[in-house]
């Protein structure tokens, strides 16, 4: 049986639950771990002998930091010099870590942190350190690059399983920027992905990308959920063509995908405009079986009318068990689980903070 972990990071603390037995058992929660912080970013790294829990932490008062557990959470390590800080001569501090991204097997200690102000940072100790990379901080389009609501942020990593050296990153408000090289060049990524608020829709820059996720079987095909549009590339990001045909709307903030199945991805999607609410005020995930050509309601056990909750960029997840767990967070504090991979939902928590981050992954 699987023994589940899910992080929940929110507005005022990081709670975690665990499931262990049978797929629909209950859920055991803890927390919140650091009270009051702002939790942006949680990595959960299976790729060693004991989980290692990551998260990014943003106090108010003491500011942002990185912490790390080998304990699944019992006790947590905050290093005495900052993990994740911006060198001199940058003019700038950390702001808030927004991502936290354990690389593939073919980088076994690689961690990728994504921070706002826009920048990346690689560790390759386990998260313990971090490097700044300069090569994409020096880019000469960073300058131009925007801020959506959230602030400019490099807010997703996607690394490549079979290349250590091949990592695609997203900025808002930047784009998409690849580097094959392992950091030391990066080249933005957006043929065909629309900037609908620009005088020039389809630029080479400057595209509002709200999250990417990677295909489980084919790691050059990526999915996309834009501010405005969903899209899908087969190259690892060089092209990108719409997809969003038969959704209810085509903007949203999270996209997830199956983690073994192929051409299997989920979204959640938002009205656009003045609302920012799910369309019609009903909780529905949708979900694509065939890469994007055809898209169907998955909304069993979720709620009907008049819900308001809208679902953030880093919130929509899935497990690695099997069958394979779904599970999403929203800003009305509640959060849902499926554990058959989306076709039936259960609210497993109400009353949490603003949900702004979810991760989930097999421990046991």
């Amino acid at each position: 049986m699987d023994d589940v972990l899910l992080a929940l990071g929110t507005r005022k603390g990081l709670f975690l639950a665990r499931r262990t037995g049978s797929s629909g058992g209950d859920w055991e929660f803890t927390g919140p771990h650091f009270p009051m912080q702002a939790v942006y970013s949680v990595g959960i790294d299976t790729r060693r002998d004991r989980p290692r829990l990551l998260a990014g932490a943003d106090s108010s008062h003491w500011g942002p930091s990185v912490f790390r557990s080998d304990d699944l959470g019992q006790s947590w390590h905050e290093p005495a010099r900052p993990a994740v800080r911006f060198p001199e001569g940058t003019d700038t501090s950390l702001e808030r870590v927004w991502q936290l991204h354990p690389a593939g097997p073919a980088a076994p200690e690689v961690v990728w942190a994504g921070t706002e102000p826009g920048a990346l940072f690689r560790s390759a100790d386990g998260g313990e350190s971090f490097d700044f990379v300069r090569a994409l901080w020096d880019h000469p389009q960073r300058p131009q690059w925007g801020a959506g609501f959230g602030g400019q942020a490099v807010h997703t990593v996607v690394t490549d399983p079979r290349d250590a050296d091949a990592v695609v990153v997203a900025v808002s408000s930047g784009g998409v920027y690849r580097t094959t090289d392992g950091g030391a060049s990066w080249a933005p990524s957006n043929n065909g992905l629309k900037a609908e608020f620009l005088p020039d829709p389809y630029p080479d820059f400057g595209q509002c990308v709200h999250k990417i996720a990677q295909d489980a079987v084919d790691p050059d095909r990526l999915y996309l959920q834009n501010h405005g549009g969903v899209y899908r590339s087969d190259d690892g990001g060089a092209h990108w063509t719409e997809i969003g045909k038969g959704l209810p709307a085509d903007f949203g903030f999270a996209i997830a995908t199956h983690p073994r199945r192929g051409g299997v991805a989920y979204v959640f999607p938002v009205i656009d405009g003045g609302d920012r609410y799910p369309p019609d005020y009903r909780c529905r995930v949708y979900r694509t079986d065939d890469a994007g050509a055809s898209w169907a309601e998955r909304s069993t056990g979720l709620p009907g009318e008049h819900h308001y909750g809208v679902v953030l960029r880093d919130a929509l997840r899935t497990d690695d068990a099997d069958p394979a767990g779904v599970y999403f967070g929203n800003r009305n504090g509640e959060v849902y689980a499926s554990a058959d991979e989306g076709e039936s939902w259960r609210q497993i928590a109400r009353h949490l903070p603003d949900v702004l981050c979810v991760r989930a992954a097999v421990i046991g």
